[in-house]
């Protein structure tokens, strides 16, 4: 063999024997990089609050789902009727509990409609269906607006709730400020924010569902005892048709209010355990119906039964039109705090889940408590100021929460399951989707009108921080 061939062997076998170490070195290389990726992203996991625990029953659902949607606003559904009519107000309240359990039903069953794969966030559904960016920039502004909105409405309802007790228990008093309420009401959640997850607010969740069934109750009931009101009216009462039109636009956004529930839907029944022999839907679906008639049970003897006493003469928080007796309103009142103080935590669980995940995947802090203990604090005292510097919050909903609450509860996973599962044209799922998209729409454009119309009548006559 001549010398320049000997010297071609040496370099070729060398080159092959670098090649194969490097081969070998880069595919045990590579499961090390999945192995690290997918231990911190599961160690991520088991610390955000959305999907460290699942280990939910059924029955963690439904009161999970009944204190999402029975609020407050259920006191003032009776006012939201005589600005309706009897007509267009019951066919309004029996169309959204109709649709809503329908939207519901679809986002349970999307939940896992990929299989192997949970879509634990609203906004991580939102992203299959509309693509990564697209699907963020959909959700979640919606989401947020509705969460955060309604815990600051959480805020106002629970200080203004706890100054009525006050004034009816101490009625020789000096007056104290609605400020201060708010700020007491908020005391509350600067050690309730710090409960690590869904389950862990099991207990005070449950507490507020039996309060909205037990105030709903004495709401119904009360004005069935104090009995049909002298000279009672059903007609609207506003001075000029455009009031009349723009009453009727405002009690459209409370309706559309008191069915808020979908923006934790998905949350909820991460929750709960899944296996492919069984599937998260059924345990959740069932608590979904109980608290729908639980719902039912709530809205309709209250809306209804309230309108029906008091006629167009209803207040807006029909405790108010009841007066007497004062034990029973002061009853009431707790219960509605109670009540509040739950689905405040409820809502503000997937904000503190969409802030701790940004803080630690986008901005890379270290998950901790101490972490976790500033931002909640900032969160919950973000609330409290604004709930303190716009008391009338609830006008300010109705404008804002037109343009979430109506798409996030009344039509998104309509689109949503359009955009997916692709029915036949002018099928019975193709026509009823489309239906709901509709009024939604409506739903969407004309709260808002209403709205603004508040947020103006009422800024004349307020007051900052009184």
């Amino acid at each position: 063999m001549r010398d320049g061939d000997l010297i071609s062997v040496i370099v070729n076998t060398t080159q092959l024997w670098v090649l194969k170490v490097e081969q070998t070195d880069q595919k045990d290389y590579v499961p090390q990089i999945v192995d690290e990726q997918l231990r911190k992203q599961k160690e991520i996991d088991d610390w955000l609050p959305i999907t460290s625990s699942r280990n939910a029953k059924w029955w963690y659902a439904a009161f999970h789902n009944v204190t999402a949607m029975v609020g407050a606003g259920v006191l003032s559904l009776p006012y939201a009727m005589a600005n309706l009519g009897w007509g267009p107000g019951v066919v309004i309240l029996v169309l959204s509990w109709t649709i809503t359990f329908y939207t519901l039903w679809q986002m349970v069953e999307m939940h896992e409609m990929v299989p192997g794969k949970r879509f634990d966030r609203y906004h991580e559904l939102g992203q299959h269906a509309f693509g990564e960016k697209l699907g963020l920039y959909i959700v979640v502004p919606q989401q947020l607006i509705c969460e955060v909105g309604v815990d600051i409405v959480y805020m106002v309802t629970g200080g203004k709730s706890l100054q009525k007790v006050h004034d009816l228990v101490c009625k020789g008093c000096k007056p104290i400020k609605t400020t201060y309420f708010i700020m007491i009401f908020a005391s509350v959640h600067f050690v309730l924010a710090h409960l690590p997850n869904f389950n862990s607010i099991s207990g005070v969740s449950l507490a507020a569902a039996v309060m909205s069934l037990s105030y709903s109750t004495i709401a119904w009931a009360a004005s069935i005892h104090k009995g049909l009101q002298r000279n009672v009216e059903y007609g609207y009462t506003a001075p000029t048709p455009s009031d009349t039109v723009f009453g009727f636009f405002t009690a459209l956004g409370d309706v559309a209010f008191a069915y808020a529930g979908h923006n934790v839907v998905l949350e909820i029944q991460a929750t709960i355990p899944s296996t492919p022999e069984k599937p998260s839907k059924g345990p959740m679906w069932n608590g979904v119906i109980i608290a729908y008639i639980v719902v039912a049970l709530c809205y309709f003897p209250v809306a209804l039964v309230g309108y029906y006493m008091f006629g167009n003469g209803v207040e807006d928080n029909i405790l108010i039109s009841l007066q007497k007796p004062t034990w029973l309103i002061v009853m009431a009142n707790m219960f509605v705090v109670v009540h509040v103080i739950g689905s405040y935590q409820l809502y503000a669980m997937p904000v503190f889940d969409m802030l701790e995940t940004v803080l630690v995947t986008k901005l890379h802090f270290k998950p901790s408590t101490p972490l976790r203990f500033i931002t909640r604090n900032l969160y919950v005292a973000f609330t409290m100021f604004v709930a303190i510097t716009f008391p009338f919050f609830g006008g300010l909903l109705g404008f804002f929460g037109g343009f979430a609450f109506a798409p996030t509860t009344y039509f998104l996973p309509c689109i949503m399951w359009l955009a997916i599962y692709k029915p036949k044209k002018f099928s019975l799922s193709w026509c009823t989707n489309w239906i709901c998209i509709i009024l939604g729409l409506l739903l969407m454009i004309l709260s808002p009108i209403g709205g603004l119309k508040n947020i103006i009548d009422k800024a004349k006559e307020y007051n900052f921080y009184s």
